[in-house]
């Protein structure tokens, strides 16, 4: 770190209160704006001591005012020498869209480096360097972008003014929603020369959490002020509603939300959800949009502009829209499953009545809620023999890209992914253009941190468990779990249904109920196609390159319905699973028969992919499905050796299911010259359809069609 400038004269701390104060006024367009007093206290330890401040109060307390006052007074030079741009990391699109108008409201500059505005990063790139930009916004992810890590970000920390890192709990891996870009945040704040301020906000962080961060940000100098404010909303009105399946709560869905007041989100765990529940509310009249991290960039955009102004009721959505979307007269915030922890919760929830006298808060949790907060805890940091078999890879053949990685390592791609970052920020491999480099630093697997962390998590799935069951007050429990400075034994809030006795939305009628469990009933998903093999394949002793020609290929098929989905979601995990070696299910024979019907495949035959873990199922759903079609049961491709893993990466996926697949020469001879069905119970990344269906294509067959249970 640099050495320390000469000490700046006196600053008059009462003029500079009063200039911050015009600056609010301009930002938030109120000639009575005042900034309370914590807020002045953020302000002031930035500008007028460069201080380093941690900031955890709730949404809608006002911080990003906090950093825009700073960026203006700092710019002007209101407390010394002007100074540089702020550089805020901002973790989501929405949040650097809605900082950037509120920034430009006050006269600042402001820019973003991100990926959606990818072909505006030269012009940004020279404007930071014309000086024009107070504000940069940058993506966590950007931090380590090979070409902004070592060509933009030096001058950026050399000349930062402020760097504010915003939605900071991500910055701990104790936080809900740790991410590991956020870590390389402490090798910026690293390079800063002394004297520059940094600000540091979110509004979910537990006391752990808290104390985390704040030891991350302390420089050698100074120990980080924190700020944390109480969490009580005094407009929020929670309550938790137990409906007894998916179709009662797709009901009430239906029949309360045109109650609520103004227009608000509708949470759900999952793509799929998002998808069936929007369905069924536009089906019931509801002008409602799905929005998840699948949704492009542009329509983002516009369905965050179409909820700021209302013209929909609401948003039904995952988690990608969450922190730092701003719209303070939401009206309303609905669960359609419970996430894994209450900070989770709690941090979604805050997006609403930020500006209104009330706001209605619901849980409505489900019977799977468990099994998908485990999923999602499946994709945890990898075992040691994953990371060692990758830094082993990479040491052996220097840069790879991540999909030739994918032929050493088993993991599926999101978790290698999220697996480099973390060893990237622990300085045992390098991102470069077209891969990752090894450092050859020395690198040790903290099992003992990870274990730490897991077992935090289980901790929160329990207590969000607890706030469903809770007989006391939900508001008192809710800031209980984040460890509110300002919780006093016996508060209540007088306002959430355990204090009231009273819950927004009545149980739903036997009719509305009956009509959305007949629209989760309708059955049938599309199976796609893969047209392309994946790269590296030679590293796995296969020589598949390129297209997969289309003589091999099979045409779309058809599913019963998606694993992850809501309506026949749980009775095909149930038929699915492992342990359980038994024929087709009686409930699942009528859906079957049903996509059979609506399909009406133009097949002669019906071939089996054998399975080692579940052949009863398959061979008596192959068999049902050709009586069904009147065609004849050709036999089945055969299980060769060690059954393939569902848990691995889609190159290692095929490398197993090619070695694992068999043609036998009679059904081989039964399907020359013939359109074939061919009947699987499950698929995932479409491998076994492609490989068993290149096999039939190869032995003359002139079509091969995938008809399986489930997707996912």
């Amino acid at each position: 770190m640099t050495p320390a400038p000469p000490a700046a004269p006196p600053v008059d701390r009462t003029a500079l209160r009063e200039r911050a104060e015009q600056v609010l006024r301009a930002l938030v367009g109120r000639d009575d704006a005042r900034l309370h007093d914590d807020q002045w206290q953020a302000v002031e330890a930035l500008v007028a001591d460069r201080r380093r401040v941690l900031v955890v109060q709730r949404t809608g307390w006002g911080k990003s005012a906090v950093y825009f006052v700073a960026t203006a007074l700092l710019r002007e030079g209101a407390a010394g020498p002007r100074r540089g741009p702020t550089v805020i990391v901002s973790p989501l699109l929405a949040l650097m869209r809605n900082q950037v108008d509120a920034a430009r409201r006050a006269g600042i500059a402001a820019q973003t480096l991100n990926s959606a505005n990818v072909q505006e990063w030269a012009d940004v790139h020279a404007r930071i360097a014309a000086g024009e930009v107070d504000v940069l916004l940058v993506s966590p992810e950007r931090l380590n972008n090979p070409g902004f890590r070592d060509e933009v970000l030096p001058s950026l920390a050399a000349d930062a003014g402020l760097v504010v890192v915003d939605e900071a709990h991500c910055v701990s891996d104790w936080g809900h929603d740790f991410r590991p870009d956020y870590r390389r945040i402490r090798t910026l704040l690293g390079d800063l020369p002394a004297g520059v301020p940094v600000l540091a906000t979110t509004a979910t962080a537990n006391a752990r959490v808290t104390a985390d961060v704040a030891e991350q940000l302390a420089d050698e100098q100074d120990a980080t002020l924190v700020l944390r404010g109480g969490l009580d909303r005094p407009s929020l009105h929670v309550q938790v509603t137990e409906l007894p399946d998916v179709a009662s709560r797709l009901a009430w869905l239906a029949a309360t939300l045109p109650t609520l007041t103004g227009s608000g989100i509708v949470y759900c765990l999952t793509i799929a959800a998002v998808e069936q529940v929007t369905e069924h509310l536009r089906a019931a009249g509801l002008d409602v949009r799905a929005y998840t991290g699948q949704t492009d960039p542009t329509e983002r955009e516009a369905l965050e502009g179409d909820l700021l102004a209302n013209r929909v009721k609401a948003l039904v959505a995952t988690s990608a829209l969450g922190m730092g979307y701003d719209k303070p007269d939401l009206g309303f915030v609905v669960h359609v499953g419970a996430p894994s922890s209450p900070i989770a919760y709690y941090q979604q929830v805050g997006r609403a009545g930020r500006a209104t006298s009330r706001a209605d808060v619901v849980l409505l949790p489900g019977q799977d809620d468990r099994a998908i907060w485990e999923w999602f805890a499946s994709t945890a940091f990898p075992p040691e023999d994953d990371v060692r078999a990758a830094l082993a890879a990479l040491a052996e053949h220097g840069t790879l890209s991540t999909a030739a990685l994918e032929t050493y390592v088993s993991l599926r791609r999101t978790r290698l992914e999220g697996m480099l970052k973390v060893l990237d920020v622990d300085g045992a491999v390098r991102r470069v253009r077209g891969g990752w480099e090894p450092t050859g630093r020395p690198w040790s697997y903290d099992a003992e941190r990870y274990a730490r962390v897991t077992a935090a998590r289980h901790a929160e799935q329990r207590t969000m468990l607890d706030y469903q069951a809770t007989t006391g007050c939900r508001m008192a429990f809710l800031r209980a779990a984040l460890d509110d400075p300002e919780l006093v034994d016996g508060w209540a809030c007088g306002r959430c249904d355990r204090c009231t006795g009273h819950q927004v939305g009545a149980a739903p009628t036997g009719a509305a109920v009956d009509a959305a469990r007949a629209l989760l009933a309708v059955p049938g998903e599309p199976v796609a196609a893969r047209r392309q093999w994946p790269s590296g394949l030679t590293a796995l002793g296969l020589d598949l390159r390129g297209r997969i020609p289309a003589e091999e290929n099979v045409t779309e098929g058809r599913a019963v319905g998606r694993l992850d989905g809501l309506g026949w979601g749980g009775p095909l995990r149930e038929a699915l699973r492992e342990q359980v070696p038994a024929e087709l299910p009686v409930g699942l024979r009528t859906p079957v028969r049903q996509v059979l019907e609506a399909w009406a495949p133009e097949v002669d035959v019906v071939v089996a992919v054998g399975s080692a873990s579940r052949g009863l199922l398959v061979e008596h759903l192959a068999a049902g499905t050709a009586r069904l079609l009147g065609v004849p049961d050709a036999g089945r491709l055969l299980p060769v050796g060690t059954p393939p893993r569902h848990d691995v990466n889609s190159a290692q996926r095929l490398a197993d299911v090619v070695h694992h697949l068999d043609l036998p020469a009679d059904v081989a001879g039964r399907v020359a010259g013939q359109r074939v069905l061919l009947v699987d119970d499950r698929t995932d990344t479409g491998w076994t359809l492609t490989v068993a269906g290149r096999l039939l294509r190869r032995a003359g067959a002139t079509a091969v069609r995938p008809f399986v249970l489930g997707v996912g």
